[in-house]
């Protein structure tokens, strides 16, 4: 007979099909905290030693080598949801403690923080790709230009133009001028 421990955890990463499968009604979220910009791999480490893990994720544009890209980062950075036994006691935590890129596990006290169902399936219900990717420079937004001829100049932010560079409006001699510009020339006026 297999425990339900054993049901909980998997060698494959979980889909949300395969989380309804593997995991009895026994099992439960919690949360783990990991470290800096190691989310991901903290759930390959997991997964790996056959827990089912959920790293939501967000489409946002970033600026890199002077273009604006989009790229994919965790919905909450630093925390991932681990799918667990709600029988099991604080010394059942230790390998997952001591796996690479985990920092702790998510705690009210000494009680781990359980996860509702719920939360964690509505983040899972949303389609990927539903939501447009986080914008690097928005609409309107005030820019300063940092190099070049215009250097010091203030500027509005209108839209991006192909790959490389963006448009935005810049005050010359009491005109506005549209110019198109290097992302990297730019930066946003707090």
């Amino acid at each position: 007979m297999t425990s339900p421990r054993t049901l909980c955890r998997s060698g494959a990463p979980a889909t949300n099909a395969s989380l309804e499968q593997i995991a009895p009604p026994s099992c439960d979220w919690y949360l783990i905290h990991t470290k800096v910009r190691q989310e991901r791999c903290a759930q390959e480490n997991l997964e790996r030693q056959g827990y089912s893990c959920f790293l939501p994720q967000l489409r946002s544009e970033k600026l890199r080598r002077s273009a604006l890209i989009v790229v994919q980062e965790p919905l909450f950075p630093r925390y991932l949801f681990i799918r667990l036994d709600a029988g099991l006691k604080a010394k059942g935590w230790g390998p997952i403690r001591s796996t690479l890129g985990v920092t702790r596990l998510v705690t009210f006290g000494n009680q781990p923080a359980k996860i509702s169902d719920a939360l964690v399936g509505s983040i899972r219900a949303q389609p990927e790709g539903a939501v447009a990717p986080e914008k690097y420079f928005e609409a309107g937004q005030a820019l300063v230009v940092t190099d070049g001829p215009f250097m010091g100049l203030e500027a509005i932010y209108q839209m991006q133009d192909g790959e490389s560079r963006v448009m935005v409006l810049l005050n010359i001699l009491s005109k506005p001028v549209q110019l198109a510009i290097a992302p990297t020339s730019l930066r946003k006026l707090h």
